[in-house]
Formats: structure tokens, C-alpha cells, sequence
């Protein structure tokens, strides 16, 4: 199976310790967005102290990063706390502009969503994460929000299993070497040898069902979204409480509307002019 979504787990940490000493290595590129990155739902406004802490920056590198990015219009200034501007929202459009999976895939995972009556999402590999580049919501199952640009950890997703089985054997064991898992309930699998059991058998049967393991009282299932070569380029899940029969339910009703609405991904791809066998690499760069 070709290795279109690529993951380096101890190399890629290696590659990055390298690259730190290449003349190749744009520092002041990385603090840039180191500070950017300190911001986020619990620290949404942050002091020029706070900022220089949470990236490990002096306070007087901290400041000109700031400074720069407030004169760019990514950072705003109300007193002495800085926060992010809505600006920011243009580098990752950028990415989903590129991605021509997201945006096809919406009027399709509506249709599935309407159908199944559960939320609908489609999301694809980051390193030991998978990010959601598209999200039809029914109803909230989750204590956490999830949306376009959402994170959460592979190991015990479906749609990161099911990401995983489009993996090539040896990216696949780099991937498990390099993984840190702990347990998110007592039904979380975290075991190298039982995830790569998983694993496998979601490449073997098209699926993946996983209950419990991300939070208890949920489970849901995933189908992989293949390019006109075959190769996976995201994975499309639907989430549903969990109940007596759940799987059974999942199953039955489920998967084949979501398996109706990957293939009518698939086809939209295959006749959308270009870009369709660059969709692969597009998502194999940002895995790395």
C-alpha cells in the first residue's frame, strides 16, 4: 500500500535536532511561530511575561516577535495583554484552499449526516494527531469542542485508525516506536501490539469501529477517502453515543452511508480537473 501519508516518528525528531544546525534553519521563522502557538483556548490573552514563559523566549526576544506580528496584523494589543487577531485564520485557509478534499466533501457528509442523523466528520493525519478539515455537526456527544482545525490523539480515534492503515508497514512501525500513549479510559487501548492489531484490521476490512476509547459513553466508525490511485487521503467517521447494541447499530445503519459517502467523495475528486494525484503529497507534507 503506497505510503501517501507519511509519518516519521523518531526520525522526524532527529531530522528536526539536525536541521536546527543547517544554515538552511530560519530561527527567528520558528520563534514566530512558537509565540503564536503559546495562544490558545485557555490563553487566549497573555501578558508579554506570560508569552516569553510559555515559549521559553527573554522577554526582549519575546517582545520584538510581538511587536513584528502586531505590526503584520496577526497579534492585537489591549494594555499590557496581547491576543491574536482573526488574521490568523488566513495560514490555515491557506492549507484548506489546497485541500481539495475538505470543500468537496461537505454537501456529501451532510447528505450522510441527514441520513445516519449523527454528526459527521472527515479529518486527516498530523504526526501522532489527527486534524478535522471538515465537520458536520447534529448534535454534541462530546465534552470537548470539535471543529475544522480540531486535534486529537490517533491511537484511539477511528478516524486515526483508520488514517493508520493507509500507512506503509515501515512508516507504520516508526509510527508506533515513536508513541507515547496513556489511557483516556478504561477501555483505551494503548499497547504497541494491540494497536497495530487494530490497525491492521482496519486495513483489512475498510473499517474501523472503536468504542469507548476516546471518552466513555461515546464510540463511532470510519471509512477511509481514497484518491483515483487508491491512495487514502482522510478518513470520514461519524460519532454516536454509546448504548446496548451500539456496535450493532454502527454497523448495520452507519457504515454503509458512510461508505455511500466516500464513494461520492472519491468520484467528486476523480472528476475535479488536476490537483487529484498531487492530494497524496499535499497531505504527506503536512503529516511530516
Amino acid at each position: 500500500m503506497p505510503a501517501e501519508i507519511a509519518i516519521r516518528g523518531p526520525q522526524r525528531a532527529a531530522a528536526a535536532l539536525a536541521f536546527d544546525e543547517s544554515p538552511d534553519h530560519v530561527q527567528s521563522l520558528q520563534r514566530g511561530l512558537a509565540v503564536i502557538r503559546v495562544f490558545d483556548a485557555e490563553h487566549a490573552a497573555l501578558t508579554l511575561s506570560q508569552v516569553a514563559a510559555r515559549a521559553g523566549f527573554a522577554r526582549a526576544v519575546a517582545r520584538r516577535l510581538l511587536m513584528t506580528l502586531e505590526y503584520l496584523g496577526y497579534v492585537a494589543r489591549q494594555g499590557r495583554q496581547f491576543s491574536l487577531t482573526p488574521r490568523i485564520l488566513e495560514l490555515g485557509f491557506s492549507y484548506l484552499s489546497c485541500l481539495p478534499v475538505a470543500t468537496l466533501a461537505q454537501p456529501f457528509m451532510e447528505q450522510v449526516a441527514h441520513e445516519i442523523d449523527e454528526s459527521c466528520s472527515l479529518a486527516v493525519l498530523d504526526a501522532h494527531d489527527i486534524v478535522y478539515v471538515q465537520r458536520v455537526a447534529v448534535r454534541k456527544v462530546m465534552t470537548i469542542t470539535l471543529g475544522i482545525g480540531a486535534r486529537l490523539p490517533a491511537f484511539c480515534t477511528s478516524m486515526g485508525r483508520m488514517l493508520l492503515a493507509g500507512l506503509a508497514e515501515e512508516d507504520l512501525e516508526s509510527w508506533l516506536r515513536g508513541l507515547r500513549a496513556q489511557a483516556l479510559t478504561r477501555f483505551t487501548l494503548t499497547e504497541r501490539s494491540e494497536l497495530r492489531t487494530a490497525v491492521e484490521r482496519a486495513r483489512a476490512q475498510g473499517y474501523i469501529y472503536v468504542e469507548q476509547e476516546l471518552q466513555e459513553g461515546l464510540c463511532s466508525v470510519a471509512v477511509p477517502v481514497r484518491d483515483e490511485r487508491g491512495n487514502m487521503v482522510a478518513a470520514l467517521n461519524a460519532g454516536m453515543p454509546f448504548r446496548v447494541g451500539a456496535r450493532a447499530h454502527a454497523l448495520k445503519k452507519v457504515l454503509p452511508a458512510l461508505r455511500a459517502g466516500a464513494r461520492n467523495i472519491e468520484r467528486s475528486l476523480a472528476g475535479r480537473p488536476g490537483n487529484v494525484a498531487s492530494q497524496g503529497s499535499t497531505l504527506s507534507a503536512a503529516a511530516r
